[in-house]
């Protein structure tokens, strides 16, 4: 049977479309909270973290994660089994995931729905929005959309025609019209499900099993294939080319169904920025916390050749607002700052974000103040100058006991 794909506007009559399209269809419904469910089983990652790969801001950690890329890939992976497991029957797929199907699967019916704003904030209004609310709502779904699909096709905007079989103008059209002509549409030989669409999902999920498996060992690299024959594709610049190539080739083949790897270079390998693998034996997310400028730059790019990665804060205001917007895994925070100074920082962040290891690095501390950062949780209390040895020591300790906190 055929497949159906929504994906809309907010304020566009989505839901009432669906639910009608069910009811006339008889399809089953399966939208993008289910395909991130689906996600987070696959991979372990928390919903809530996979749902931030539609978001337009990115964490200022991801440079080093690869967290967004990640959650990318298993919503591919989510994808690709849902449509292999329910290619005899209907389904209708909302969201932002529906743009990852691959063009290739022809028996899937690419429908949009969209409207103009003034329509858009009726329709918020009528369900209990301010004017001003609705159109902020409005404007921040658009830059979400814009930046999402601009990262899966590099084309900025959301509603462009050649991305779907069909553009609905919801305000041109009643629900009853739009679900005739989708119904209509779908019953086009133009999107049977035959051989030719079988063996595509069966390449999409072949691909996704093997963007997974590389995403797991903590690489970011471009996965096609076809009946079997995988290429990788490398977009970013790397120090020792032969050597990735050998141990992503080394991770594809171990994946069942694969029959040849090959690796080409994309069309963003030169660009400034030095690839690198994601080491999953120390904490992804480190925040220096320190208002010694030139120190905490030194610190981070010796950290940087220990294969640790880390953001840099110069102050505790600073800090706590990294700590609500992109939750690091490790903090190493100077006592002495001006403003909020370490030890309150220390607090706020144990009450408020428990599972944050925060290694105290001070030159300035008095063993009063150890006794109290030991009971307010820190996990170290370690002294400049510092021996980077001892630190990337703690940073993994600390890594370990974050590793078995998530396993409980």
């Amino acid at each position: 049977m055929s497949v159906i794909t929504i994906f809309s506007g907010n304020f566009c009559n989505e839901d009432a479309i669906v639910k009608d399209l069910v009811k006339a269809t008889g399809y089953k419904m399966a939208s993008q909270e289910e395909i991130v469910k689906k996600a987070s089983s696959l991979s372990k990652i928390a919903e809530t973290k996979i749902s931030e790969a539609f978001l337009e801001k990115t964490s200022i950690f991801n440079k080093f994660t690869h967290e967004k890329e990640r959650s990318i890939a298993y919503l591919r992976l989510a994808l690709a089994t849902m449509l292999e497991n329910g290619a005899d029957e209907g389904v209708i797929y909302c969201g932002f995931p529906v743009h990852l199907i691959p063009v290739e699967i022809n028996h899937v019916l690419r429908t949009c729905l969209i409207a103009d704003l003034k329509h858009r904030v009726k329709i918020a209004e009528a369900q209990g929005q301010s004017e001003k609310a609705a159109i902020k709502l409005i404007k921040d779904h658009e830059k979400n959309s814009a930046l999402w699909v601009k990262n899966i096709f590099s084309s900025d905007d959301p509603w462009n025609i050649s991305l779907y079989d069909m553009v609905i103008p919801v305000d041109k059209s009643t629900v009853k019209d739009a679900v005739a002509l989708i119904v209509e549409k779908s019953k086009s030989g133009a999107v049977e499900y035959n051989q030719r669409s079988k063996g595509a999902v069966d390449d999409f999920l072949l691909s996704a099993r093997v963007e997974t498996a590389l995403a797991d060992e903590g690489h970011n690299i471009g996965v096609s294939s076809k009946n079997g024959a995988v290429k990788l594709t490398i977009n970013n610049n790397v120090l020792m080319l032969k050597k990735l190539e050998e141990d992503i080739k080394a991770i594809a083949q171990k994946v069942s169904g694969v029959i040849s790897v090959g690796t080409e270079i994309g069309k963003s390998f030169y660009q400034a920025d030095i690839y690198r693998k994601y080491d999953f034996q120390t904490p992804s997310k480190v925040l220096l916390v320190d208002d010694e400028r030139e120190f905490v730059q030194t610190l981070s790019e010796r950290l940087m050749l220990r294969d640790m990665t880390s953001a840099v804060a110069y102050d505790g205001e600073s800090a706590l607002s990294i700590v609500d917007e992109d939750e690091p895994e490790v903090m190493i925070l100077d006592l002495k700052m001006p403003g909020i100074d370490g030890i309150e920082v220390l607090r706020k962040v144990k009450s408020t974000k428990p599972e944050i290891e925060v290694i105290i690095l001070t030159g300035h501390g008095s063993e009063a103040d150890r006794k109290i950062c030991m009971e307010l949780g820190a996990f170290a209390y370690l002294h400049k100058p510092v021996d980077i040895d001892l630190l990337s020591q703690t940073l993994k300790q600390a890594n370990e006991k974050i590793k078995k906190n998530l396993q409980k």
